[in-house]
């Protein structure tokens, strides 16, 4: 985890930011100067008046920094905002971009509740640091430098107490902060853990509520939220006693300056105008840093979001800028060389060597759990080889143009998600631009042509949430139909009669043989139907892969 108030991946992941972070330090340099200049001028106000006449260039110049400290402190709130929504803006994009890059499967169990609770509420709290810390953190290099150098003139003997007790704030402020982080990560991880873990139950709510175990985990979601509120108390509690540790320090770094400078007064050592300056700049040293360390507290949870999110953007890094990826051409062989996909628990596919040749139709079964889904997640890019390589026409995917080459596959998933749009805005899903004509002719080609007759608007019918209002075999004839609309050289189908009864299941194969007519398929199945036109038929056992005769394929099935 990286401690450092400033992390400087954030100028390499948002350079747009730069600008904006060197305006805010100009204007803590700016505010350094008010503030000695506002202090210059109430000293000398305040002595004149004891001697019973007004200084009024000492009132003007007063009334003239009280004034430009306000709009100072406006301009560094309006930057301090605008590079925290930059920077928000950009990390969000950026995780959605390593999703896309990674693909599913890197989102799946709970590591979609971490992003979903990141990229939420973990990146919101960038807010108390760009708006609160950093901004204070500027002022604590610049005023305390500032105050020093105006007080050597003044006075030699009180900046040196100050030089000296000055480095304690931030010496106890490290000692506490690193207290302070730990109980952070801590609550940062039971967050994360408690949006998984919700997310995850949302998604199951039918199928608990089915075998009665929604009950059991509301208690679960209740133990998890306690947890994290104790968490959240515990850093709470370091936070308030940082503050008062520092509060104490401050109080009595001021004590050792005040108590001389009052004693050389009445000694006739110091005039009342120097020593009024002295008194009023010196709690002007402190006060940045106090407020840094507070404020550095209200921002950690910011920080550990920062770190994370920087960290999950980088996992999978975009080509460098003048890099010009490959694109593979989809009419080219396909090759799997020695391919091996491990994942955290399990090994998918081991030593896997395949060649799919041009035009081939390929059948892929075996038990759920074999491997199946990995190898078109391979070919989709969704998964990354552990060892080994994927070819199209001689182009390793893990170095082509990912979006040039999804755009030549078509493919139809077990479960095809559709949006909450107008049934034409579904189809359209990968080709928006495409005309009424073609789509028309998608439509009927994937057999949804009595499906859009008993829509009350046709193709204009706004679906609800996941297609509801469709049942299953019609959400898999729109899956068809985009992928009769993408019209690609490859064809990547995943089981797409699965849970289909037998008249749907019908009419999806029909649209299925039209649909890898001419192309080249790679056909996931668990039933005998999908494999009467297949070329030829490979078993996926405990991650390994081979090649089945007709005869075998359909004992295999039964």
């Amino acid at each position: 985890m990286n401690r450092r108030p400033f992390d400087p991946r954030l100028l390499r992941r948002v350079p747009g930011t730069r600008r904006d972070l060197a305006v805010l330090a100009l204007l803590g340099v700016l505010a350094a100067g008010l503030v000695v200049a506002q202090a210059t001028a109430l000293a000398a106000l305040l002595a004149t008046a004891f001697e019973g006449r007004l200084d009024r260039p000492a009132l003007a110049g007063f009334a003239a920094a009280v004034a430009a400290r306000s709009l100072l402190v406006w301009a560094q709130g309006t930057v301090s905002a605008r590079v925290a929504a930059t920077v928000k803006a950009a990390l969000r994009a950026d995780l959605l971009g390593a999703v896309g890059r990674h693909g599913p499967g890197w989102v799946a169990g709970q590591r979609a509740g971490q992003l979903a609770t990141l990229t939420g509420r973990g990146l919101d709290a960038l807010d108390a640091y760009f708006t609160g810390y950093l901004p204070q953190l500027v002022l604590s290099v610049t005023v305390p430098a500032a105050v020093l150098a105006r007080i050597f003139v003044a006075d030699w003997s009180s900046a040196l107490i100050i030089a000296v007790t000055l480095p304690l704030i931030p010496i106890f402020g490290a000692l506490l902060g690193w207290q302070a982080q730990a109980a952070t990560e801590r609550q940062w991880r039971r967050l994360s853990l408690l949006g998984g873990h919700f997310l995850d139950m949302v998604a199951g709510l039918p199928t608990l509520r089915a075998f009665g175990r929604a009950r059991a985990q509301t208690e679960m979601v209740r133990r998890m939220a306690d947890g994290h509120r104790i968490a959240t108390m515990k850093t709470l509690r370091i936070a308030f006693l940082s503050a008062l540790v520092l509060e104490l320090v401050a109080t009595l770094s001021v004590a050792l300056v005040a108590v001389p400078v009052g004693v050389r007064l009445l000694g006739g050592g110091l005039t009342l105008q120097t020593a009024l300056l002295v008194l009023l700049l010196t709690p002007e040293a402190y006060l940045p840093l106090r407020a840094a360390g507070a404020r550095f507290h209200a921002s950690m949870e910011g920080l550990t979001a920062l770190d994370e999110a920087l960290t999950l953007s980088a996992a999978a890094p975009a080509p460098a800028r003048g890099e010009v990826a490959p694109t593979p051409d989809g009419r080219g062989e396909i090759r799997f060389e020695a391919v091996t996909v491990e994942y955290e628990r399990t090994t998918a596919l081991r030593d896997v060597t395949l060649t799919i040749r041009p035009g081939e139709r390929v059948a892929v079964i075996g038990p759920s759990g074999a491997g199946k889904s990995t190898l078109l997640g391979l070919l989709l890019g969704f998964v990354t080889p552990t060892a080994g390589r994927v070819t199209v026409g001689g182009v390793d995917l893990a170095d082509a143009d990912t979006d040039g080459w999804r755009r030549q596959v078509a493919w139809v998933p077990q479960r095809a998600h559709l949006f909450a749009a107008s049934l034409a805005d579904n189809i359209r899903l990968g080709t928006p631009a495409t005309p009424d004509a073609a789509l028309a002719t998608a439509v009927h080609d994937a057999a949804l042509d009595d499906v859009v007759a008993e829509l009350p608007d046709g193709l204009a019918t706004v679906l609800g949430e996941r297609g509801h209002g469709l049942s299953s075999g019609q959400r898999q004839r729109v899956a068809l139909a985009r992928a009769f609309l993408r019209d690609a050289p490859v064809v990547l189908l995943d089981e797409p009669t699965a849970r289909l009864d037998t008249a749907a299941e019908a009419v999806v194969l029909d649209a299925a043989r039209r649909l890898v007519a001419g192309r080249t398929a790679l056909l996931v199945a668990h039933r005998p139907a999908l494999l009467a036109d297949a070329d030829r038929i490979l078993r996926v056992e405990d991650g390994r892969v081979t090649e089945l005769t007709p005869t075998a394929a359909g004992e295999a099935t039964r």
